[in-house]
């Protein structure tokens, strides 16, 4: 991910504070500066880093912090309010309804994959039950409509183009009409790109958006582009009413922090991301869990949606049953590995849990991570009933051991191995031992209902210290106020 070097650095600047004896002017400075550092060199703009600092340095004045106030705990939430409201313009955008149609035109230079984020952005919908349309009006590049009718074609998707008009805004008409009369409830227009910023791609953008009255124009950026993402955004901006702007190539090690500091240049919120090539790559932005997944805290409300995509409605109710008891099989495990493969990039789910991330899915290491996760399953193939739903680890002998790695394919280490996982995850699965399941199973209702008791098992050990124990954990949960809020913050929910 673009951005993990980023969430690294400024992980370790709060930990090194923590790791302070006593918190003093010059220790909030190290931490301060470490953090702008990181900030510039993810081309993150100075202005908006140098008002962080000042900010946080106005609302973390040592001298009027009375003996008993928690410093690190007030640092932490300074850094992380501020890092929210440099990616938060603190208006949302332009939301589609179902059965109503809207029209959103897409714009961006040529190469910031906007063809393909024009299908990811449908294909989203389609499975939100939308009815989604694709209007190719980019005559300038050739191939563009091949591109989009090969993705649209892929996707399932309605598209339409032509080969022989080179009018883009005749095209953009044409097609904006013809689905409006097939009930598309999202019709989505792609329009020219160009290699650099020019007045005939402004101008052109221009008509196609006087000609069809979009709802929403959504600006598409490379991430990789760094500093020159301000300029290039307020350029966009001034031409065009630039509602929301989608971040692609967020899965590659390129700066990422000029593209976010574009949201203050286009006062747009991002709404997506583009994590990969593939049609599921990519995510819905939401501010405050991605600070808080950034900072390497996860986002358990994130990983419970996507649970839910993955889990039918109907097993819903048992996977929380099995979740409260607490009682942790191989079967269970086998199913939730079953779960995570559905859910898309192994990566990003494993970011999702506080924790988790880095111990069973080291940083650059997806494809071996997602390849050890088969592996088990191959070796969990090769197990009895009564090994499966048994919870007791003792049960597995050496013999039985060495008849599963015969039956797998496998040496006998690499059972042993899974087994020690095993162990590792039944430990964390313990910890949500008597949580109170929602009257309707449902997944979303999970996080709501985790308290402070919750929390507290679920956060990473450091993590906790850092907060200030549980005493800490419970004055910033009622500090927060709302669920939802605390959800962003830490990954859990609920009041105490």
């Amino acid at each position: 991910m673009v951005l993990a070097q980023l969430g690294g650095s400024i992980s370790r600047a709060l930990q090194q504070m923590s790791n302070a004896t006593i918190i003093d002017e010059k220790v909030l400075n190290d931490c301060l500066n470490e953090i702008t550092r990181a900030l510039l060199q993810s081309d993150v703009q100075f202005k908006l880093v140098r008002d962080m600092q000042t900010n946080i340095k106005k609302i973390v004045n040592l001298d009027d912090l009375a003996a008993g106030h928690n410093k690190r705990r007030i640092i932490q939430q300074a850094v992380f309010n501020e890092l929210c409201k440099i990616l938060d313009p603190g208006k949302p955008a332009f939301a589609p309804k179902k059965g109503k149609a809207s029209v959103v035109m897409f714009v961006g230079l040529q190469g910031s994959g906007k063809t393909t984020t024009c299908t990811k952005y449908a294909f989203y919908h389609q499975k939100k039950g939308w009815k989604p349309a694709l209007v190719c009006a980019d005559t300038f590049r050739a191939g563009a409509f091949d591109q989009l009718k090969q993705n649209a074609t892929k996707a399932k998707i309605p598209f339409y183009g032509s080969y022989m008009e080179s009018d883009p805004v005749k095209i953009a008409v044409e097609g904006v009409e013809r689905f409006k009369k097939e009930n598309c409830d999202l019709i989505i227009v792609d329009t020219s790109g160009r290699h650099k910023q020019e007045e005939s791609l402004f101008e052109e953008m221009r008509q196609v958006s006087e000609a069809t009255k979009p709802d929403l124009v959504i600006f598409v950026m490379d991430s990789s582009i760094g500093q020159a993402a301000f300029d290039q955004a307020q350029a966009f901006k001034q031409s065009v009413a630039v509602g929301a702007v989608i971040i692609t190539k967020m899965d590659g090690h390129a700066k990422g922090g000029g593209a976010l500091s574009a949201v203050a240049a286009t006062k747009s919120p991002v709404i997506f991301i583009g994590t990969g090539e593939h049609m599921d790559e990519f995510e819905v932005f939401d501010v405050k869990p991605f600070v808080s997944r950034l900072l390497g805290m996860g986002d358990l409300s994130g990983f419970m949606d996507k649970i839910q995509e993955v889990v039918p409605m109907d097993q819903q109710p048992e996977l929380l049953q099995k979740l409260s008891e607490g009682n942790f099989t191989l079967r269970i495990m086998y199913e939730q590995f079953q779960n995570i493969l559905k859910m898309g990039p192994i990566g990003q789910v494993f970011s999702m849990l506080p924790g988790f991330s880095n111990e069973l899915m080291p940083k650059g290491r997806e494809k071996e991570s997602q390849a050890k996760i088969k592996r088990y399953m191959t070796m969990m193939d090769s197990m009895t009933n009564e090994e499966l739903d048994s919870s007791n680890p003792k049960l597995m002998n050496e013999s039985r051991m060495m008849r599963i790695a015969r039956g797998s394919g496998r040496q006998v280490r690499e059972v042993m191995e899974m087994m020690e996982e095993y162990k590792r995850l039944a430990k964390i699965w313990s910890k949500m031992k008597g949580l109170k399941i929602p009257k309707k199973g449902d997944m979303s209702a999970l996080s709501r209902n985790m308290n402070a008791q919750h929390m507290s098992k679920i956060l990473p050990p450091q993590m906790l210290k850092q907060i200030g124990g549980m005493g800490g954990l419970q004055s910033l949960m009622k500090q927060m106020g709302s669920t939802k809020d605390m959800m962003g913050m830490f990954g859990g929910g609920g009041d105490n």
